[in-house]
């Protein structure tokens, strides 16, 4: 075997892994969270920007708002899941580069003084982010069900501001009965890796 990685923490990250579509009762905890969100922060992105931001849905009466924006198909999930987090890009992550950043500071204004460059940074490297988060999720022994079927702008101006984007969201738990579709097919290493 080429991996590292052993092969139940492959199947685990991996092969057995699948988005979760029912959850059982059981709640999700901030220290599962932290745990996921302290594990997840590693990840690389560009200038260490890392503008994924995430807001944990846990009251009742948000829940219920939340509902409203997702698509049909979705509503019952996210209605059902012990936790819901909305991923979100932070267009203005430039601010924190000084910090983040501290070789090079002057990365703030040099290359992210103008906002399309900053919400196309943004898109980018948030997105990346989703993806570890959602590994960070099965690493915690829990389900994600990531979602984009929703109304975008509506979610936006119900939990965000002009300044974050929303990317998904995210239902996340123990999964219930009846949790998983059939394993749909991948495409092989020979469909997508050209050597040149």
């Amino acid at each position: 075997m080429s991996l590292v990685l052993d092969s139940a923490a492959q199947d685990l990250l991996f092969r057995e892994a699948r988005t979760a579509n029912s959850f059982s009762d059981e709640p999700v905890t901030e220290e599962q969270v932290q745990a996921i969100y302290d594990l997840v922060k590693f990840g690389p992105t560009a200038f260490n920007a890392t503008p994924l931001r995430i807001t944990l849905v846990r009251s009742p009466e948000a829940r219920e708002r939340l509902v409203r924006h997702m698509a049909d198909g979705n509503k019952a999930k996210t209605a059902s899941a012990p936790l819901v987090a909305i991923l979100s890009a932070d267009n203005e992550f430039h601010e924190e580069l000084p910090h983040l950043l501290p070789h090079f500071p002057q990365a703030k204004d040099a290359f992210f003084s103008e906002r399309p460059v900053r919400e196309q940074a943004a898109l980018v490297n948030a997105s990346l982010q989703a993806a570890y988060f959602i590994v960070g999720i099965r690493a915690a022994g829990l389900a994600a069900g990531p979602m984009t079927g929703l109304d975008f702008a509506g979610l936006q101006k119900e939990f965000l501001d002009d300044d974050h984007t929303p990317l998904m969201v995210v239902n996340i738990g123990k999964p219930g009965e009846d949790a998983w579709f059939p394993r749909s097919p991948r495409l092989t290493s020979e469909q997508v890796i050209t050597t040149v």
